[in-house]
């Protein structure tokens, strides 16, 4: 017989596991004479900016890139006249080239194109690289030795020296050797809000052509078969089916209304969050999330900050790199707008004591 003792009870193992997230290294030279760094996600990143199943990361890649650089740029007329003689692939212009770069470096975190120049070191033309192909090689110090390009049809690499490349690296952090791009962050988001809409969609498919179950009264497998493509072929053409009595018991394998989780509130949550990580607006691509004319202010204003920060970084190294001033120009600024929204709004958060302290003294 079991003994019944209350003293004999024991606790159970915790099942309860608390977030944490892995330590990093960065990507940085490790000491030795050279250190090669080569993006090798680049090739899955690119296919989630063309896959038709993604377009968001489509959408706020081009987004952020037109808005950066579409309305082109100011120079002297003398650097102008320099710029307007580079074509990249014959077909470029130097603003289609920057636009390229904005994409690429936007997507992936780094951007490559070869500096060409001609024999008195006037540069001539600019022309974009696959960053898959291209590796950077460091010293033990951590600064740039070359860059070497591995050939999609030859097995020799082609070396280049650092300023024969113009490289934009994208938010770098610490001592890595490479930038990082939004793709790498967006990733997961895209592919949760994908399976919830494929799961939408299976259920929106079953609430118009629900799953039968057949109760056979037989286990002759060529009756079976012929059975199933016959039912097969009659729910293909939204034809009837007609059976003999008690020799096939159907059953409906339907799924009762609301007995299942909605999935829209979860796809808007990640619809949300992907514009949001992006640091693109919706109303930047169209959309309408904001509420009040206000918070929608607010949230281009926000956005134009990103903006002018990418053209500073892309005037910083078009100085740095190509020894070229050139100014890029903002689309639209809502500044002006807000500081006389202000004005006229006057002093809202003021305390009405205050106002009144004086009074009656």
């Amino acid at each position: 017989m079991p003994e019944t003792r209350i003293d004999a009870a024991i606790t159970g193992t915790d099942q309860h596991v608390d977030f944490s997230v892995d330590a990093q290294s960065t990507d940085a030279p490790t000491g030795h004479k050279e250190t090669t760094w080569q993006d090798t996600e680049w090739n899955t990143y690119l296919g989630y900016y063309k896959d038709e199943k993604t377009p968001e990361i489509t959408v706020v890649v081009d987004a952020k890139s037109t808005w950066t650089v579409g309305k082109g740029y100011k120079a002297n007329e003398e650097t102008m006249m320099l710029l307007d003689t580079i074509k990249g692939n014959g077909k470029d212009t130097f603003n289609t080239i920057l636009e390229n770069a904005m994409r690429t470096m936007l997507l992936g975190g780094n951007f490559y194109a070869e500096v060409i120049r001609d024999e008195e070191e006037n540069l001539i033309n600019l022309k974009p690289l696959d960053p898959s192909v291209m590796k950077i090689v460091f010293n033990r110090q951590g600064m740039i030795l070359r860059f070497e390009q591995t050939s999609k049809t030859s097995k020799a690499n082609k070396k280049f020296a650092p300023e024969d490349i113009f490289y934009l690296p994208r938010n770098r952090i610490a001592d890595e050797m490479h930038g990082t791009g939004i793709a790498q962050k967006l990733k997961l988001i895209i592919d949760m809000k994908n399976e919830a809409m494929e799961d939408m969609r299976r259920v929106m498919h079953r609430n118009i052509d629900p799953v039968w179950i057949f109760h056979m009264d037989t286990d002759n497998v060529t009756e079976i078969a012929k059975f199933k493509a016959t039912q097969d072929a009659a729910r293909g053409k939204g034809e009837n089916m007609y059976v003999p009595k008690d020799v096939i018991v159907p059953e409906l394998n339907a799924v009762a209304p609301n007995a299942t989780l909605n999935p829209m509130a979860w796809i808007t949550y990640l619809d949300n969050l992907f514009y949001e990580l992006a640091g693109v607006p919706k109303i930047i691509v169209g959309g309408s999330g904001e509420f009040t004319e206000a918070s929608a202010k607010i949230a281009y204003l926000a956005f134009q900050q990103g903006v002018e920060e990418e053209q500073l970084f892309l005037e910083e190294q078009v100085l740095s790199q190509l020894n070229l001033l050139i100014e890029l120009e903002f689309p639209a600024s809502l500044e002006n707008e807000l500081l006389s929204d202000q004005k006229k709004d006057g002093a809202q958060n003021i305390d009405a004591s205050e106002t009144t302290a004086g009074e009656g003294q």
